[in-house]
């Protein structure tokens, strides 16, 4: 999360949105698109896997077959990232750690095993 977060800012997502992210379904800030998209990415990133064809449909509403594939595969990606960084409690460097704590630390996020 504490990279992710830190990636969001550098790639121009403002600190609102940011920290609108746990309320994206809600928020005015996030396209219908956007929260296809994240719909999609917490179901695909759940045990077991949660994407219906309902939710595969509703991402075809917004997004190409490209885009679909760049999609899953960021989810894949960071999937395997955070499952292999959380089973050897990789430390975590100083900026993201800063960004999260400033960011989203009142959601909850700790530091946890991931400090030095």
């Amino acid at each position: 999360m504490a990279h992710n977060a830190g990636g969001s800012l550098q790639q121009g997502v403002a600190d609102e949105k940011l920290a609108a992210i746990w309320d994206y379904q809600k928020s005015p800030l996030f396209s219908a698109a956007e929260r296809v998209a994240l719909d999609f990415a917490i179901a695909a990133a759940s045990q077991p896997n949660a994407v219906t064809d309902e939710l595969f449909a509703q991402l075809k509403q917004h997004w190409n077959e490209n885009q679909i594939v760049e999609i899953v595969a960021v989810i894949s990606f960071f999937g395997f990232m955070n499952r292999y960084n959380d089973t050897m409690a990789t430390p975590l460097e100083d900026e993201p750690i800063a960004v999260a704590q400033k960011h989203i630390a009142k959601q909850g996020w700790e530091l946890g095993k991931h400090g030095r």
